[in-house]
């Protein structure tokens, strides 16, 4: 029924945004026209949390170590914005792309359902 997800991140600064998740994340992309770069990303999944506040939507990058991912970012240049805290659920960090947006990191210890087969 579904072929994948396609998840979108509102910038200040888009094309700095890009230059980042292509040239220090190391991310494949297409252009769909105009430097519009779309990145194909690691497998995915959703996870529906309970919530009494207003719904919202949040994007984790998943590692499998995520203290080895956080070095090899801070070699590159990259700003860690948030140390690496110990969550009941996970190991969980945030770095700071060039417009200043933080994207949260996390190594998962629970069950992951990103590697099953449709």
């Amino acid at each position: 029924m579904f072929s994948g997800a396609h998840v979108i991140l509102y910038s200040r600064d888009a094309e700095a945004d890009r230059a980042f998740l292509r040239d220090v994340v190391g991310f494949e992309h297409v252009d769909a026209g105009g430097g519009w770069l779309i990145f194909k990303l690691p497998p995915a999944e959703i996870a529906v949390h309970p919530t009494t506040d207003e719904p919202k939507h949040e994007v984790y990058l998943m590692c499998d170590n995520l203290t080895e991912t956080l070095t090899t970012l801070d070699k590159r240049g990259v700003a860690i914005s948030r140390a690496i805290t110990d969550e009941r659920w996970g190991l969980l960090a945030a770095v700071r792309l060039p417009s200043g947006t933080e994207l949260a990191l996390y190594e998962p210890r629970h069950p992951t359902a990103h590697g099953k087969s449709p």
